[in-house]
Protein backbone atom coordinates (compact mmCIF):
# COMPACT_ATOMS: atom_id res chain seq x y z
CA UNK A 1 0.00 0.00 0.00
CA UNK A 2 1.37 3.12 -0.95
CA UNK A 3 -0.64 5.39 1.18
CA UNK A 4 0.29 4.75 4.72
CA UNK A 5 -2.31 4.24 7.27
CA UNK A 6 0.47 5.15 10.02
CA UNK A 7 1.19 9.29 10.27
CA UNK A 8 3.96 10.16 12.45
CA UNK A 9 2.75 12.99 14.40
CA UNK A 10 5.71 13.25 16.65
CA UNK A 11 5.72 14.38 19.93
CA UNK A 12 2.24 14.78 20.35
CA UNK A 13 1.78 11.52 20.65
CA UNK A 14 4.59 10.35 23.07
CA UNK A 15 2.23 9.67 26.19
CA UNK A 16 0.47 6.97 23.82
CA UNK A 17 3.16 5.84 21.81
CA UNK A 18 5.35 4.17 24.65
CA UNK A 19 7.32 1.21 23.19
CA UNK A 20 6.27 -2.35 23.83
CA UNK A 21 7.56 -5.19 24.74
CA UNK A 22 7.97 -7.88 21.61
CA UNK A 23 5.03 -10.14 22.12
CA UNK A 24 5.53 -13.86 23.12
CA UNK A 25 5.45 -16.02 20.36
CA UNK A 26 2.14 -17.34 18.98
CA UNK A 27 0.14 -19.83 17.67
CA UNK A 28 -0.42 -19.04 14.06
CA UNK A 29 -4.43 -18.15 14.42
CA UNK A 30 -3.93 -15.90 17.73
CA UNK A 31 -2.29 -13.63 16.01
CA UNK A 32 -3.91 -10.47 17.84
CA UNK A 33 -1.68 -11.55 20.43
CA UNK A 34 1.66 -11.73 18.52
CA UNK A 35 2.52 -12.72 15.21
CA UNK A 36 3.37 -15.95 13.78
CA UNK A 37 6.79 -16.20 12.24
CA UNK A 38 6.45 -17.38 9.00
CA UNK A 39 9.65 -19.29 7.37
CA UNK A 40 11.02 -19.41 3.61
CA UNK A 41 14.70 -20.39 2.19
CA UNK A 42 15.45 -16.78 1.91
CA UNK A 43 13.53 -14.73 4.17
CA UNK A 44 11.61 -14.94 7.45
CA UNK A 45 8.41 -12.60 8.17
CA UNK A 46 8.20 -11.79 12.01
CA UNK A 47 6.59 -9.74 14.21
CA UNK A 48 8.56 -5.84 14.77
CA UNK A 49 10.52 -5.12 17.48
CA UNK A 50 11.39 -2.13 18.78
CA UNK A 51 15.19 -2.69 18.38
CA UNK A 52 14.09 -2.94 14.52
CA UNK A 53 13.65 0.98 14.52
CA UNK A 54 17.53 2.12 13.64
CA UNK A 55 17.49 -0.73 10.54
CA UNK A 56 14.09 0.28 8.97
CA UNK A 57 15.18 3.79 9.23
CA UNK A 58 18.20 3.20 6.79
CA UNK A 59 16.26 0.57 4.60
CA UNK A 60 13.31 2.85 3.47
CA UNK A 61 14.37 6.24 3.83
CA UNK A 62 16.49 6.29 0.78
CA UNK A 63 15.13 7.79 -2.29
CA UNK A 64 14.34 4.43 -4.12
CA UNK A 65 12.58 3.42 -1.69
CA UNK A 66 10.48 6.63 -0.31
CA UNK A 67 10.01 7.45 -4.04
CA UNK A 68 6.53 6.09 -4.52
CA UNK A 69 5.27 5.35 -0.86
CA UNK A 70 3.78 8.04 1.96
CA UNK A 71 6.81 10.11 3.41
CA UNK A 72 8.01 7.65 6.04
CA UNK A 73 9.03 7.95 9.74
CA UNK A 74 12.13 10.79 9.67
CA UNK A 75 14.57 9.75 12.57
CA UNK A 76 14.58 6.30 14.49
CA UNK A 77 12.60 7.33 17.26
CA UNK A 78 9.81 8.11 14.69
CA UNK A 79 10.14 4.55 13.46
CA UNK A 80 9.94 3.47 17.09
CA UNK A 81 6.70 4.97 17.38
CA UNK A 82 5.56 3.25 14.40
CA UNK A 83 6.28 0.01 15.78
CA UNK A 84 4.79 1.22 19.55
CA UNK A 85 1.46 1.79 16.49
CA UNK A 86 1.80 -1.37 14.96
CA UNK A 87 1.66 -3.40 17.84
CA UNK A 88 -1.54 -1.01 19.27
CA UNK A 89 -3.21 -1.78 15.75
CA UNK A 90 -2.85 -5.76 15.22
CA UNK A 91 -4.07 -6.27 19.28
CA UNK A 92 -7.06 -4.23 18.03
CA UNK A 93 -7.49 -7.04 14.97
CA UNK A 94 -6.95 -3.89 12.01
CA UNK A 95 -3.44 -3.86 11.32
CA UNK A 96 -0.80 -6.26 10.70
CA UNK A 97 2.66 -5.86 9.93
CA UNK A 98 5.44 -8.18 9.65
CA UNK A 99 9.22 -7.29 9.56
CA UNK A 100 11.43 -8.74 6.68
CA UNK A 101 14.79 -10.30 7.67
CA UNK A 102 17.03 -12.35 5.57
CA UNK A 103 17.69 -16.02 6.71
CA UNK A 104 21.62 -15.19 7.48
CA UNK A 105 20.57 -11.86 9.36
CA UNK A 106 17.97 -10.56 12.17
CA UNK A 107 18.31 -7.47 10.82
CA UNK A 108 14.84 -5.59 9.62
CA UNK A 109 15.41 -5.11 5.89
CA UNK A 110 11.72 -4.05 4.69
CA UNK A 111 8.00 -4.42 5.89
CA UNK A 112 4.78 -6.40 4.68
CA UNK A 113 1.60 -5.09 6.09
CA UNK A 114 -1.86 -5.75 5.98
CA UNK A 115 -5.03 -3.38 6.11
CA UNK A 116 -8.54 -4.61 7.42
CA UNK A 117 -11.23 -2.95 5.01
CA UNK A 118 -13.78 -4.67 6.47
CA UNK A 119 -14.30 -6.69 9.73
CA UNK A 120 -11.97 -9.77 10.40
CA UNK A 121 -9.76 -8.37 7.22
CA UNK A 122 -12.36 -10.17 5.29
CA UNK A 123 -11.27 -7.81 2.38
CA UNK A 124 -7.98 -6.28 2.76
CA UNK A 125 -5.02 -3.75 1.83
CA UNK A 126 -1.70 -5.30 1.36
CA UNK A 127 1.57 -3.46 0.69
CA UNK A 128 5.33 -3.67 0.77
CA UNK A 129 8.36 -1.84 1.03
CA UNK A 130 12.07 -3.31 1.08
CA UNK A 131 15.19 -1.96 1.06
CA UNK A 132 17.08 -1.24 -2.05
CA UNK A 133 19.96 -3.70 -2.19
CA UNK A 134 17.67 -6.69 -1.71
CA UNK A 135 15.83 -6.02 -4.57
CA UNK A 136 15.73 -8.41 -8.10
CA UNK A 137 17.29 -10.90 -5.02
CA UNK A 138 14.00 -13.23 -4.76
CA UNK A 139 13.57 -11.76 -1.48
CA UNK A 140 10.15 -9.92 -2.51
CA UNK A 141 8.41 -12.52 -3.89
CA UNK A 142 9.12 -14.81 -0.79
CA UNK A 143 8.30 -12.67 1.69
CA UNK A 144 4.94 -12.06 -0.81
CA UNK A 145 4.47 -15.60 -0.88
CA UNK A 146 4.64 -16.04 2.90
CA UNK A 147 2.52 -12.68 3.33
CA UNK A 148 -0.23 -14.26 1.00
CA UNK A 149 -0.17 -18.23 2.44
CA UNK A 150 -1.28 -15.78 6.14
CA UNK A 151 -3.36 -13.66 4.77
CA UNK A 152 -5.95 -16.48 3.18
CA UNK A 153 -4.84 -18.81 4.87
CA UNK A 154 -4.42 -17.87 8.63
CA UNK A 155 -5.99 -14.08 8.64
CA UNK A 156 -9.31 -15.18 6.41
CA UNK A 157 -9.42 -12.96 4.03
CA UNK A 158 -11.13 -13.59 0.64
CA UNK A 159 -9.39 -10.51 -1.39
CA UNK A 160 -7.09 -8.57 -1.35
CA UNK A 161 -5.79 -5.07 -2.82
CA UNK A 162 -2.75 -3.45 -3.79
CA UNK A 163 -2.20 0.19 -4.91
CA UNK A 164 1.00 1.14 -6.98
CA UNK A 165 0.83 4.60 -8.72
CA UNK A 166 0.66 3.89 -12.60
CA UNK A 167 4.24 5.74 -13.48
CA UNK A 168 5.93 3.10 -10.67
CA UNK A 169 7.18 0.51 -13.40
CA UNK A 170 8.89 -2.20 -10.84
CA UNK A 171 5.57 -1.89 -8.12
CA UNK A 172 3.35 -2.79 -10.40
CA UNK A 173 4.99 -5.42 -12.03
CA UNK A 174 5.83 -7.01 -8.67
CA UNK A 175 2.43 -7.23 -8.55
CA UNK A 176 1.60 -8.98 -11.56
CA UNK A 177 4.28 -11.50 -11.41
CA UNK A 178 2.52 -12.48 -8.48
CA UNK A 179 -0.68 -13.22 -10.43
CA UNK A 180 -2.64 -10.18 -9.39
CA UNK A 181 -5.16 -8.41 -11.44
CA UNK A 182 -5.17 -5.20 -12.58
CA UNK A 183 -8.89 -3.83 -11.98
CA UNK A 184 -8.68 -0.66 -12.82
CA UNK A 185 -6.94 3.42 -12.64
CA UNK A 186 -7.58 5.07 -9.45
CA UNK A 187 -7.49 8.44 -10.83
CA UNK A 188 -5.11 11.12 -9.03
CA UNK A 189 -5.47 9.11 -6.04
CA UNK A 190 -2.23 9.45 -4.20
CA UNK A 191 -0.50 12.87 -3.16
CA UNK A 192 2.97 12.45 -3.26
CA UNK A 193 5.18 15.27 -3.41
CA UNK A 194 2.66 18.37 -4.19
CA UNK A 195 1.49 16.20 -7.03
CA UNK A 196 -1.86 13.66 -7.14
CA UNK A 197 -0.54 10.64 -9.08
CA UNK A 198 -2.67 8.24 -10.47
CA UNK A 199 -2.96 4.09 -8.71
CA UNK A 200 -3.26 1.07 -10.51
CA UNK A 201 -6.21 -1.34 -8.31
CA UNK A 202 -4.66 -5.12 -8.18
CA UNK A 203 -6.88 -7.48 -6.57
CA UNK A 204 -5.73 -11.12 -5.71
CA UNK A 205 -8.43 -13.46 -4.57
CA UNK A 206 -8.43 -16.52 -2.34
CA UNK A 207 -9.54 -18.75 -4.65
CA UNK A 208 -6.29 -16.87 -7.22
CA UNK A 209 -3.82 -17.86 -4.72
CA UNK A 210 -4.84 -21.17 -4.31
CA UNK A 211 -4.50 -21.84 -7.89
CA UNK A 212 -1.29 -19.96 -7.88
CA UNK A 213 0.00 -22.29 -5.00
CA UNK A 214 -0.86 -25.32 -6.98
CA UNK A 215 1.77 -23.80 -10.03
CA UNK A 216 4.44 -22.57 -7.58
CA UNK A 217 3.86 -24.50 -4.46
CA UNK A 218 3.25 -23.43 -1.28
CA UNK A 219 5.13 -20.86 1.54
CA UNK A 220 6.32 -22.54 4.42
CA UNK A 221 4.50 -21.03 7.31
CA UNK A 222 5.96 -22.27 11.03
Amino acid sequence: MEKMPYQDRGETEAVVSTIPLPAPAAAANDWRTGLPTLIGSLVTLRELRPTDAPSLFVSLTTEEVARFISPPPTSVEGFERFIAWAHRQRAAGEYICFAVVTRSSDIAIGLFQMRSLEPDFGTAEWGFAIAYEFWGTGVFVEGANLLLDFAFGVAGSHRLEARAATVNGRGNGALRKLGARREGVLRKSFLRRGEYLDQSLWTILAEDWLEAKATWGAAIIH
